[in-house]
């Protein structure tokens, strides 16, 4: 999944770039509200993690351009700890709002939380035949067997299991591996697919010449 995170605090931003891409996710950070914006009209993001405090604009205005352009779960991420100030960003379009300071475990649990409930899921495992996935434990089982997989293999088979069925695009699921200057080889997705076939069934990614991958849940 791609975040765009959204804070002008180097060492807290740092911190939670590493957090995140820790677990899988791609991520782009931005520290201007502006730059941001323009982020979100130009690229597609699977989540958004939002300081409200930024140097140039306040984020409930990069918030409010969120809004016109998706309906992607938004954390709203700041100091501002009043009552008022929680029921205003909820109201303006935020999924969740937590206080800083705040433990990084908890921020990834909110973020797989509110993932689940846009995806009108109740738990963190999915499953799909054969296929289970804990998404808090990165852990993978085919037919009850523990499989190991790298972070990338991991995010790349989660992503399209949620979307199971359905084509995703090169583009789109290279943007969700890899974030702004990360190096990415041309083969790069071919080599994750290839080792994810070999690990678990060469029939369950089917390559769709010219568009992309999709998952097939009949071989599950």
């Amino acid at each position: 999944m791609r975040v765009l995170l959204v804070e002008d605090d180097p060492l807290l931003g740092d911190g939670i770039k590493a957090a995140l891409v820790r677990e899988g996710y791609a991520v782009d950070w931005m520290t201007l509200g502006k730059d941001a914006m323009t982020a979100l009209q130009t690229e597609e993001f699977s989540l958004m993690v939002l300081d409200l405090g930024l140097p140039d604009i306040d984020g409930l205005d990069v918030l409010a351009e969120s809004r016109r352009q998706s309906v992607m779960p938004v954390l709203i991420l700041t100091a501002r700890d009043s009552v008022d100030a929680r029921i205003h960003g909820l109201d303006s379009g935020a999924d969740d709002y937590v206080l800083k300071p705040f433990d990084l475990q908890e921020l990834l649990a909110r973020l797989r939380v509110i993932t689940r409930r846009a995806e009108g899921r109740a738990s963190q495992q999915l499953n799909l035949g054969a296929l289970a996935i804990d998404e808090a434990r990165h852990q993978v089982t085919w037919h009850g067997q523990p499989v190991t997989l790298g972070r990338r293999e991991f995010a790349l088979l989660l992503e399209l299991a949620r979307h199971h069925d359905k084509v995703l695009s090169r583009p789109r699921l290279e943007s969700l591996l890899y974030g702004w200057g990360e190096e990415l080889e041309s083969n790069a997705l071919e080599v994750h697919v290839h080792h994810l076939r070999k690990k678990l069934d060469k029939s369950l990614i089917v390559t769709v010449r010219g568009i992309g991958y999709r998952l097939d849940s009949q071989a599950t």
